[in-house]
């Protein structure tokens, strides 16, 4: 799901209770084949401005594991896109929300640095509010100054989010 136009609003307390929703929805079809299901991405960061799109990483053991979980996620309407570039993450795109929020899911092994990057951001700025507040002041100046360009948007991040990365060491 490609991002056409460029929303950020205020953090909504509803975000992590629509991720509790669709966290069961998944669950309950990857029982027994998955170790969790993380919210990342600012969405999952209380107080942090976010375009309203969830995004969930889905954790697997290792690829072994992965035919299996994708077949339940067919069954559930989701389509596999591939990786999108990034190794250590495999993409899922869907048609209908089936009733929950707009969503990004991604499913990852427990090793993949992608995996520990989103994990690594997230619990970073839950826990330094002042850079919390310095991302979301640039993600909403981005999102002003660029609402209809995805890539311009995200070039525009990118310094504070290179910043936060070299405090946490990646």
């Amino acid at each position: 799901m490609r991002t056409k136009h460029v929303i950020v609003v205020s953090y909504d307390p509803g975000w992590a209770e629509e991720f509790l929703r669709l966290k069961a929805h998944l669950a309950q079809a990857l029982q027994g084949r998955i170790l969790s299901i993380e919210h990342v991405g600012s969405t999952s960061v209380e107080g942090l401005p976010a375009k309203p799109i969830l995004d969930i990483d889905v954790v697997m053991r290792s690829y072994d594991d992965f035919p299996g979980i994708q077949s339940c996620l067919e069954r559930l309407g989701y389509w596999h896109e591939g990786d999108l570039g990034i190794p250590g993450r495999e993409a899922f795109a869907y048609a209908e929300t089936g009733g929950f929020m707009a969503h990004h899911l991604y499913v990852c092994p427990q090793d993949s640095a992608e995996l520990k990057r989103h994990v690594a951001f997230r619990d970073y700025l839950r826990a330094h509010p002042g850079d919390r507040e310095k991302y979301g002041d640039v993600k909403r100046e981005a999102a002003r100054k660029h609402p209809e360009n995805i890539d311009a948007y995200l070039e525009e991040k990118g310094p504070v989010i290179a910043e936060i990365y070299r405090k946490i060491g990646l």
